[in-house]
């Protein structure tokens, strides 16, 4: 049992490709109006993250061993330091949690010294250049 006989076939293929021939969708040119600032403000923001380097920071670390003590070593930080950002680091076989991203050494010591009342095993990182 045929549905289409080959005429209706043919009629029909020619059809449908002249429709989707015709068929302009994304065919047009957009403007977009946009306040000065907008650009004036991105390009500071590229200067500043061009300025910013994150291998210049201290970090310090509280914490090497097990997934799961790391992570509550670090929501015990979060909750005691919350101005201070942490983050686990996963380095074979360990992870770490490192704290901080202090710009000057002096102001790494000082906080090193608050988080040593607290954390046992705490160390300065040095920066790699």
């Amino acid at each position: 049992m045929r549905i289409l006989t080959p005429s209706k076939r043919v009629f029909l293929t020619l059809t449908m490709f002249t429709l989707a021939y015709n068929i302009h969708a994304q065919d047009q040119n957009l403007i977009v109006n946009q306040d000065p600032k907008f650009e004036q403000l991105l390009n500071e923001k590229r200067k500043i993250n061009t300025s910013i380097n994150t291998n210049d920071t201290y970090k310090i670390q509280i914490f090497s061993g097990k997934s799961e003590e790391a992570k509550k070593t670090l929501s015990d930080f979060k909750r005691e330091f919350n101005t201070i950002d942490g983050t686990i680091i996963f380095n074979t076989p360990n992870y770490k949690v490192m704290v901080g991203n202090f710009k000057t050494r002096i102001e790494a010591e000082r906080n090193l010294a608050d988080i040593k009342k607290r954390f046992k095993s705490v160390f300065l990182i040095k920066p790699s250049k």
